[in-house]
């Protein structure tokens, strides 16, 4: 699944052939990938929306528009493809934005996984999914009271926490381990069990993995690729993650692979030790 800096680096590449262009109209194929409001609905005020900018929320890309926010998640394999009205349309190409000067946005998604919202500007901050992110990971707010605040309650392994979109945004399975080896702290760490250092060290190397891996344009694990043009290359940096059985590149220990909460956890046993 796409994390953050995959989510950007799309975001990225459709800004720059998007901005000031205009949605004319759209055809949806498969109408589960529309969450919000009615197919009908959403058909209906896309028309002649005009593309203001292009960003992101958590792991969203937010189209935005006049009066209103289109959010898309890409979940497992959702891509967008620059076509034309002349094109034939493709088995998994599930939506069809139809632009300006006849060109064609589609959305392309093998497992239908991906979901789409457009909701007004004045409800947004109240809606879903804005309404239950938590900081970015560049937030100025993000700061050891914040975490603090957050993970006294919390006695879940601090890989669990991690991923926890309500607090910090963005994080996904394979920038958490690489993350918390980093850190020097164990997956299997109670997040109440933090220190002061550990969470000040979470914070900066949140932001030093995701910008690392935002300069390179993400990870491309398994069949995902972004967007046409789009391949992360930071899987060449990745320290642990997928790593099973090699040596930690800082301590020569075999890193290993457990399950923390359902997820397949990359760790050095050595390096990130539970106490």
């Amino acid at each position: 699944m796409p994390e953050k800096p995959e989510v950007m680096t799309v975001a990225r590449k459709l800004k720059n052939h998007l901005v000031g262009r205009e949605f004319k109209s759209v055809e949806i194929f498969h109408d589960n990938i529309v969450s919000y409001p009615t197919v009908e609905e959403f058909k209906e005020k896309i028309k002649n929306k005009k593309i203001i900018d292009i960003t992101t929320r958590g792991k969203w890309i937010v189209f935005d528009l006049e009066n209103d926010y289109l959010l898309v998640h890409l979940r497992m394999e959702g891509k967008f493809f620059y076509r034309t009205s002349k094109d034939i349309r493709e088995k998994h190409e599930h939506v069809i934005f139809t632009l300006d000067h006849g060109e064609e946005l589609r959305y392309h998604d093998v497992r239908k996984f991906g979901k789409m919202v457009l909701i007004s500007k004045k409800e947004a901050p109240d809606h879903k999914p804005f309404s239950e992110l938590g900081l970015e990971f560049w937030d100025s707010e993000l700061t050891d009271s914040y975490l603090k605040e957050y993970y006294k309650k919390k006695s879940l392994p601090i890989k669990s926490v991690l991923l926890d979109q309500s607090i910090i945004t963005g994080i996904g399975n394979i920038y958490a381990d690489e993350i918390l080896y980093r850190s020097h702290i164990s997956p299997l760490r109670s997040a109440n069990r933090l220190t002061k250092k550990n969470r000040s060290d979470i914070i900066l190397y949140t932001r030093e993995v995701l910008n690392e891996a935002i300069d390179a344009g993400g990870t491309t694990i398994r069949s995902y690729t972004s967007e046409e043009g789009v391949h992360g290359l930071f899987q060449q940096q990745l320290k642990v993650h997928g790593k099973k059985g090699e040596p930690c590149p800082n301590c020569g220990a075999n890193i290993l692979k457990i399950q923390v909460g359902g997820r397949g956890t990359y760790y050095c046993p050595k390096c990130q030790k539970t106490k």
